[in-house]
């Protein structure tokens, strides 16, 4: 049995309600119960992605062809929980704490929010002040013990640390070696792993002292840590991502395929389906791929995406161990219309293509859970899984 078939490949449910581009997506900590989305409309909701009345199960599994892969219009809606409003700019960043009852979020007003979930309301602003980030927020992460830290990096090139349980407006800490903006970061116990547009990965054992860098030459678009901390997962805009071993700074495996590209835009990538598999978004600027998703085939076996659904998103997932590609899915467009599909003319007079940038990706229970949601330029945020 091919490794494939462990892979979830249906949409189950399209998460709905945004008014402009996903920019972040999160899980609530194990079991994973809620999501949250980021948006440029500087709302963070909280959704239940099982739909009110569930479809039935299918009486067996097969593989999705083209013809049976679900519309928007078909999928199951999730419910809308809560509405969260405190930001003046795009949210770009979430981070949930392991007690679920507190979450952070960053973006482009250049503050870090704590945010207390039943009441919706923020119990902690860092930032906005002469000690606070000086450009737009890219990335938010919590750390130490109860998780009472909170990890922020932004275009102002530094990483800063802030305690959460303290009531002061300074961050206990600055990391300010990068040379380009900070464009992901992630916290295992003592250690801050950043990665830049610099093209540096640099991890900071905080209780040591002491940082190592990395480098991998083209910028940092993302980072994801495995669950025991020693390899990390690097996505970089020379259309590669890259597993690196964090003990000698080596590429264990590179992920790649000529028809996905990532060159222009911050495109996330996540290890999943318990570690075997590594998914990466679509930032659509490939020919070779456009014509895959036009029904042109291609030189691996994967579901198709739909005939004619060329400005559809993406998504890819390769097996971790062989590097090969074992799926590229649909994304589908949100029901009855999405506000990316707007008709937008240029200033040459002519109508701009639209298409659905699959920017944002999380997996349920920090990879090892049994579904994984994904968002981007569309608006709406869909949900795979096995049923």
């Amino acid at each position: 049995m091919s490794d494939r078939t462990a892979f979830p490949q249906r949409a189950v449910a399209q998460l709905l309600g945004s008014n402009g581009p996903i920019h972040a997506v999160s899980y609530s900590a194990s079991p994973g119960t809620y999501i949250l989305t980021g948006s440029a409309d500087r709302s963070i909701r909280l959704y239940n992605p099982q739909p009110p009345t569930p479809p039935p199960a299918p009486s067996h599994i097969t593989r999705p062809t083209a013809s049976a892969l679900p519309t928007a219009a078909a999928l199951p809606v999730g419910r809308l929980i809560q509405t969260y409003a405190a930001h003046g700019y795009e949210v770009l960043s979430l981070a949930v704490a392991a007690d679920n009852a507190r979450f952070a979020s960053a973006g482009g007003d250049r503050a870090v929010f704590l945010w207390d979930v039943a009441t919706a309301q923020t119990t902690r602003r860092f930032g906005g002040t002469q000690h606070g980030h000086t450009g737009r927020v890219n990335c938010v992460a919590f750390g130490g013990a109860d998780d009472s830290l909170v990890v922020s990096g932004g275009l102002d090139t530094t990483v800063r640390v802030w305690d959460a349980r303290s009531g002061g407006g300074k961050p206990v800490q600055v990391l300010g070696e990068a040379r380009d903006a900070v464009s992901a970061v992630v916290v295992a116990g003592a250690e801050i792993v950043t990665g830049s547009v610099d093209g540096r990965v640099r991890s900071y054992d905080v209780r040591m002292g002491r940082a190592t860098t990395d480098v991998l030459g083209a910028s940092v678009t993302s980072l994801c840590l495995a669950r025991d901390a020693k390899t990390v997962l690097v996505g970089t805009l020379d259309s590669k991502v890259r597993l690196m071993d964090r003990a000698n700074g080596a590429c264990l495996k590179t992920y790649a395929d000529a028809g996905w590209r990532n060159e222009e835009l911050r495109v996330q990538s996540v290890l999943g389906g318990k570690e075997r598999f590594v998914l990466a978004g679509d930032e659509m600027t490939s020919p070779a791929a456009a014509a895959a998703a036009a029904g042109s085939g291609g030189s691996v076996e994967v579901p198709a995406t739909p005939s004619g659904a060329a400005n559809e998103g993406r998504i890819w997932a390769w097996d971790l161990l062989t590097g090969k590609l074992v799926a590229r899915l649909a994304v589908p467009w949100g029901a009855g219309g999405s506000e990316s599909r707007k008709r937008v003319v240029g200033r040459d007079g002519k109508e701009k293509e639209r298409k659905n940038v699959v920017s944002c990706i999380a997996w349920k229970e920090g990879g090892f859970g049994d579904q994984f949601c994904v968002g981007g330029t569309s608006g709406a945020v869909t949900v795979f899984g096995e049923g």
